[in-house]
């Protein structure tokens, strides 16, 4: 029977992977936030930047940085990211709005299980720590904003 050995080094890859997977989320979020930006006259977009579309910038940028510090810190190599298409807009506003939302609550997710994992304090660092729950903060109420935000569509 052959013992197989989880390395440090491989828990970091593995944490690093986790943080990719949230950014890619914030990612689709925030190219569903630009679509839906475009359907909404200056008044509602202003309100939707103001709401949704800066504090998930903010939290993709701190993201995306959190990543590549902590890459650099222990010889990783950092992920290129892109910002993916948003999807086709037969759903029109609101299908933009739920897309992003979905991501966020995505992103999310899987910031806090990956908190939860512990895997943070075992092999990451407290920058890294610091980070993740600074993303988590910056999303936290982009739920609710949507849903006051989607209300006020139309009127």
């Amino acid at each position: 029977m052959i013992e197989m050995t989880y390395s440090t080094a491989d828990a970091r890859q593995d944490l690093l992977a986790a943080v990719a997977d949230a950014i890619d989320d914030l990612a689709r979020a925030l190219a569903a936030l630009g679509a839906a930006y475009e359907l909404l006259d200056e008044h509602k977009a202003d309100e939707l930047e103001q709401s949704l579309f800066g504090p998930v910038q903010a939290a993709y940028g701190r993201a995306r940085r959190t990543h590549s510090e902590f890459a650099g810190r222990h010889g990783l190599a950092a992920r290129t990211f892109t910002t993916p298409a948003p999807g086709a807009p037969s759903r029109g506003l609101k299908g933009y709005v739920d897309d992003a939302v979905a991501a966020v609550t995505s992103a999310d997710a899987t910031l806090a299980t990956l908190q939860d994992s512990m895997l943070p304090v075992e092999v990451g660092d407290a920058e890294l720590r610091a980070g993740l729950a600074n993303v988590r903060e910056l999303v936290a109420d982009v739920p609710q904003r949507a849903r006051a935000l989607s209300r006020t569509f139309g009127r």
